[in-house]
């Protein structure tokens, strides 16, 4: 498994981040929606050199020339609903790439959560590239719930992770169930807290984005 933290080096990247993390521009859900889409452009440019390619021959108006191309577009699956901006994100770069849609929500036992996954629509994944786009990798249950649904629909080519921050926990929990997939993130923060949320984290994406849920489900 390979792991990709794009703020490593400074980028723009970090003045998206800054934003949708600080409390004081939280109430502009549009600039917050707009960030992720933002991060999933950029990131969707990273994972784009690490794709297969091929050569092909165009017409320019004065010569033929020789290009590179990907040789498939990747397809898309992205967590509802906090992921729908990261998404457009994506699909703004991979602009005809097939998409697939899965719900996960954490649903509160006596001791703790349990992941459920309640609605998965995709397209073919057999010997292609799979996003799985998320915003948060916290403990990583909820990428393990999806990614093992999406896997009965067929043997991707490669798959990567997409999420705009990461937990050394959530990490560890992809490796151990899927060790071959690549996650790449904005950021890794420094952990959870009792209530297994990222810390200094960003607060909740899907709420951030759309406004607050009646129900937590």
């Amino acid at each position: 498994m390979s792991v990709f933290n794009l703020t490593l080096d400074y980028s723009i990247l970090e003045t998206f981040l800054s934003q949708i993390r600080n409390t004081s521009i939280h109430q502009d859900r549009m600039r917050f929606r707009r960030n992720l889409e933002r991060i999933g452009e950029i990131m969707a440019y990273e994972i784009s050199k690490k794709l297969p390619i091929h050569s092909e021959e165009i017409q320019t108006p004065l010569a033929k020339m020789q290009v590179r191309e990907l040789s498939h577009q990747p397809v898309l699956a992205t967590i509802l609903r906090a992921g729908l901006p990261l998404h457009a994100g994506f699909l703004n770069y991979f602009d005809v790439a097939d998409c697939g849609f899965i719900t996960a929500y954490r649903h509160h036992i006596e001791q703790g959560f349990e992941i459920r996954v309640e609605y998965l629509a995709s397209p073919n994944i057999e010997g292609k590239t799979l996003i799985l786009i998320d915003p948060m990798l916290a403990t990583g249950q909820s990428i393990v719930s999806c990614l093992t649904q999406l896997l009965k629909l067929g043997k991707p080519q490669s798959i990567y992770i997409a999420s705009v921050l990461a937990t050394e926990t959530g990490i560890q929990t992809i490796q151990q169930a899927f060790p071959n997939v690549h996650i790449y993130c904005a950021a890794i923060d420094q952990g959870l807290n009792d209530q297994q949320y990222i810390v200094p984290g960003l607060g909740d994406a899907g709420d951030l984005c759309f406004g607050d849920k009646i129900s937590a489900n």
